[in-house]
């Protein structure tokens, strides 16, 4: 018993190694034909480099971190808000009927208010202001465009009259490069999984 013992112990591994290989699969390359030779060619997804954040305060680093937080918890309904505006936007554009398009336009108000409402007043100003911006980041239209064409000039400019009594602006455009550069960089850093 012993000796049989020893044996299977003695084996195991082979048989661990033996299991691991797998039969050899062909990969095709596309290439490019260049002077006769072909060359391998494969297109790689272009990745953003950011510096290695070096704070000169730890008054600034705390703030970076705050927006940060506040990034991370309203990017989710901006992406949301981006697919049902596709969605909405679908539907809408396939009636002609003016009745029919109100009634739609109310049916989609309610379901979101109801699925919504309670999380988005939760949020800070300063949490609403980054989601205006991120909002025109992910749909390419400010709010205020959003609500103008589907809600009319009114309305727009009704709520753009509430957003300026709490300090934001429903025009407010989304700029990667000057004004926004922290928030697409915590962007990069959430969509990465690192934040």
């Amino acid at each position: 018993m012993r000796r049989l013992l020893c044996i299977i112990i003695f084996l195991m591994p082979f048989a661990v190694v033996g299991f691991g290989q797998q039969a050899d699969t062909v990969h095709y390359l596309s290439g490019i034909k260049e002077n006769g030779d072909t060359i391998p060619h494969v297109s790689l997804q272009t990745i953003p480099v950011f510096p290695k954040r070096h704070f000169k305060s730890k008054r600034l680093e705390r703030k970076y971190w705050r927006l940060a937080m506040k990034v991370k918890k309203v990017y989710p309904y901006a992406k949301v808000a981006a697919e049902l505006m596709a969605e909405y936007d679908a539907k809408y554009r396939a009636s002609n009927d003016r009745k029919t398009r109100r009634q739609y336009l109310k049916e989609a108000e309610k379901e979101l208010f109801d699925k919504y409402g309670d999380q988005l007043k939760k949020l800070s100003i300063s949490e609403g202001r980054i989601l205006i911006k991120l909002i025109d980041r992910e749909t390419q239209h400010t709010s205020y465009e959003l609500i103008k064409d589907l809600k009319g000039g009114v309305s727009a400019f009704f709520w753009q009259g509430i957003a300026k009594l709490f300090g934001n602006d429903l025009k407010d455009e989304y700029d990667p490069v000057e004004e926004d550069k922290m928030i697409e960089e915590i962007i990069f850093y959430i969509e990465a999984g690192v934040i």
